[in-house]
């Protein structure tokens, strides 16, 4: 029971202490206030004081009061002022639209929906290079009036007045490298603009032009000529620039070339091989040609610098009087011996004939895989993601064909010429052959005449 009644105690000695400290801070937080207004007010008295005993600064501080209220009043005359202006404003207004009636307010509807229509659809326009200034918006028009008509009127005469004018202007542009400059600008009505042999396109700043990635070449001549005053003609676009501009983004003979990738490299480099290998064979088949035309007209003096040449030379080494059959085989043997070198590279111009368009149609299956890859991952929405790959697949299955045809043709020359030379060395052969075997023949009619002429004697 003693245990209980000590914690008690302790627990109210606490609670004072607690209730003793916050009535001390409450006093202290009191006396604090009371201190800080005692101070504003000793500050205002000494404030006051000083402006008694100062008359000239009491009386400053008094007309500046005064100018104060009189701005003041007088702002507040001029607003009530213009309140009964815009008051009276409203009520001629209402009345004025209340005499127009229905009929008068649907028409100003419809030619406020109509300029700013129009002037939507010519911001991007030509007119607005150098040319009259766009209808003005009549949204905010409350009340239609005869201004309204005549300067909707006169800015549509106008626009349609320089559709068929060329303007010769000056005006910033951009070029290639995005640096804009002052250039001179011819433009066309509302068909097109240009400057310098360049075609132009809207920038991205307002009243600013840029010229088109790429002019095609006959187009930038015929338009550097129109503006120097060298030529007549021009080439205009009907469809405000969409046929010029697919002109421009036409590959050309190089980008068509990259178009095919590493296959139609490889078929490019065969074909090359290929047609080198062929000149250089014709080129030797035309200087034996040249050397067994000088040999055919001089059979007696051999030369070893042709197949010809060389075939008689190695018959005439052989015996006198072989068998004839020997004697044959031995001249088939110098006429083959020659062949391998009127022949050379043949083959391999076939071959690559051959490889070639097989090359483009392996190109073709990869830019159809690549295809079908692209629309597996994107869909068939958007074209631009499948023309690498058609373009490969077109691309290199060309090459192919363009590597082939050549080729092809470089074959059967050379096949062609080296056969006619074949056909002339065998025949020359063949006559040699058969002088000598026909010389043989009578040299033995005759020792056989003798020996029959000395046995009868």
């Amino acid at each position: 029971m003693s245990l209980k009644t000590g914690w008690g105690a302790a627990l109210l000695g606490v609670l004072w202490l607690m209730l003793a400290g916050k009535a001390l801070g409450q006093t202290e937080a009191l006396e604090t206030l009371r201190a800080e207004r005692q101070a504003a007010e000793a500050r205002d008295m000494t404030r006051l004081g000083a402006l008694l005993e100062d008359g000239k600064a009491l009386q400053a501080a008094l007309d500046e009061a005064r100018e104060a209220h009189a701005e003041a009043e007088a702002r507040h005359a001029t607003l009530q002022a213009r309140e009964a202006e815009q008051a009276e404003r409203r009520a001629a207004l209402n009345a004025r639209q209340a005499e127009q009636g229905d009929d008068l307010g649907a028409l100003l509807g419809v030619l406020a929906r109509h300029s700013g229509e129009l002037r939507d659809v010519l911001t991007d326009s030509w007119l607005t290079v150098g040319g009259p200034a766009l209808p003005p918006r009549l949204d905010d028009a409350v009340v239609l009036t005869r201004s309204h008509l005549e300067t909707l009127g006169d800015a549509l005469m106008a626009l349609t007045a320089e559709t068929g004018r060329a303007v010769r202007l000056t005006a910033q542009v951009a070029d290639a490298s995005g640096e804009i400059a002052s250039r001179e600008v011819v433009r066309l009505g509302d068909l097109m603009a240009f400057s310098d042999g360049a075609l132009l396109r809207h920038g991205a700043g307002e009243g600013t032009l840029a010229t088109l990635e790429q002019t095609p070449p006959e187009v930038a001549r015929r338009l550097a000529a129109f503006q120097a005053g060298e030529g007549e003609t021009l080439m205009l676009d009907p469809t405000r620039g969409q046929v010029i501009a697919a002109l421009a983004q036409r590959p050309d003979l190089i980008e068509r070339f990259h178009q095919g990738g590493a296959v139609g490299y490889v078929v490019v480099g065969l074909g090359g091989l290929g047609l080198l290998v062929a000149l250089v064979q014709y080129g030797y088949l035309l200087r034996v040609s040249w050397a067994m035309r000088r040999q055919r007209r001089d059979l007696m003096h051999l030369r070893v610098d042709n197949p010809l040449g060389r075939v008689l030379m190695r018959f005439r080494t052989l015996a006198d009087d072989p068998v004839p059959e020997v004697l044959e085989a031995r001249l088939d043997e110098a006429v083959l011996a020659e062949l391998p070198q009127l022949e050379r590279g043949q083959s391999l111009v076939k071959l690559l004939a051959a490889v070639a368009p097989l090359l483009g149609l392996l190109g073709t299956v990869l830019g159809m895989i690549v295809t079908f890859q692209a629309i597996t991952v994107y869909g068939t929405g958007d074209p631009q993601l499948m023309a690498g790959g058609i373009s490969q697949a077109l691309v290199t299955t060309v090459l192919g064909l363009i590597t082939a045809v050549p080729l092809l043709f470089a074959h059967t020359a050379l096949a062609t010429r080296s056969r006619q030379l074949a056909c002339v060395v065998e025949g020359q052969a063949s006559k040699a052959l058969a002088e000598r075997l026909e010389g043989r023949g009578s040299h033995d009619t005759h020792r056989g005449s003798v020996g029959h002429a000395s046995a009868l004697a």
